[in-house]
């Protein structure tokens, strides 16, 4: 019982203990109920399973207020709405990654599944890194600030390209040092295949390849999106919980999103003010303001307000376009 309730970078250790068990539930429910075998997810089948998801992480949100207080449930759903949005762009990636290796609509959720399942440790790890740096150096976050600022400014001027895949360093490593397949085998990520001597010998098929690309890739989005929960709270559990809950969903978001990613072409700039506005208001709070709080009201609500705008501005700004084949 001690250890229940024993401190746990700032949060008893029960909290962690029940949030990864939600985590674990809604896996274990996900593979082993709703998706026992390989195979493709319908437009409508994503969306419920995203608005379940959506569901799950609002109610985890009421969870946080009641036992947190109301300040904290107001910064992990500033959080989670702005992890949510940036994953949009991450969706677009990952249908650019599984394109390249050309892998089938009906094994795609099961390589973003042992993705995400990586993105949780890989995420924490991170997190955990960026909140030992700002307890031991407060002026850290002035650095996280000024990069978001930079990144929002960046993305208004920059126009969008496609990453280029095949010249991936990793890609072109693992293809050197390790044997690949030039075939699919199911949703399998090793097969024994023969050697030039008749030997059976493991070897990586590109499903594995998507699987690996797809956790760098997020590797670099976490770039953008850890130091941006960061400028809303510093407290470690509402930073991990609200990008965890936000990622959760993405596997079942990204169905959807992928066969209508062109309806979002404008979405870019309401998230590069919004990464503009989070990282001014340190500024303006500790400069500004003397050091007293932003409050957290009025940044869920700019953040909400700017996300939902970006969203219906491209869906009205794309009406009525095909989509792309």
């Amino acid at each position: 019982m001690e250890f229940l309730v024993a401190d746990w970078l700032g949060t008893p250790a029960w909290f962690w203990l029940a949030f990864l068990g939600i985590v674990a539930a809604l896996t274990a429910f996900d593979l082993g109920i709703l998706h026992k075998e390989d195979r493709e997810m319908g437009i409508g089948e994503s969306l419920k399973l995203t608005a379940f998801y959506i569901g799950i992480a609002l109610l985890f949100g009421v969870w946080v207020w009641f036992a947190k207080g109301g300040e904290a449930g107001m910064q992990y759903y500033t959080g989670f709405f702005i992890e949510k949005a940036l994953s949009i762009d991450n969706v677009f990636v990952i249908s650019l990654i599984f394109t390249f290796f050309a892998i089938p609509a009906k094994y795609q959720y099961r390589a973003l599944l042992w993705g995400i399942m990586a993105v949780i440790v890989l995420r924490g790890l991170m997190i955990a890194g960026g909140a030992a740096l700002v307890q031991e150096a407060y002026w850290v976050l002035y650095i996280f600030a000024a990069f978001l600022v930079f990144t929002g400014v960046k993305m208004f001027f920059t126009s969008d390209h496609d990453p280029d895949i095949g010249n991936n360093a990793v890609v072109r490593w693992i293809s050197r040092h390790m044997r690949v397949t030039k075939e699919l085998h199911a949703q399998k990520f090793f097969v024994k295949v023969p050697d030039e001597s008749g030997n059976m010998v493991r070897a990586a098929t590109p499903l594995f390849l998507a699987l690996v690309i797809i956790n760098l890739a997020d590797l670099v989005f976490a770039v953008d999106s850890v130091p941006a929960i960061f400028a809303i709270t510093t407290d470690t559990f509402i930073v991990y919980t609200s990008n965890i809950m936000a990622i959760l969903g993405l596997r079942a978001l990204y169905f959807a999103l992928a066969a209508m990613i062109n309806r979002f072409a404008y979405l870019k700039y309401a998230l590069a003010a919004v990464l503009v506005f989070i990282g001014g208001k340190i500024f303006v709070a500790d400069f500004l303001l003397g050091g007293a709080k932003f409050p957290p009201a009025i940044s869920l609500g700019v953040t909400f307000a700017l996300i939902a705008s970006g969203v219906a501005y491209s869906l009205w700004k794309t009406r009525g376009e095909p989509a792309p084949l």
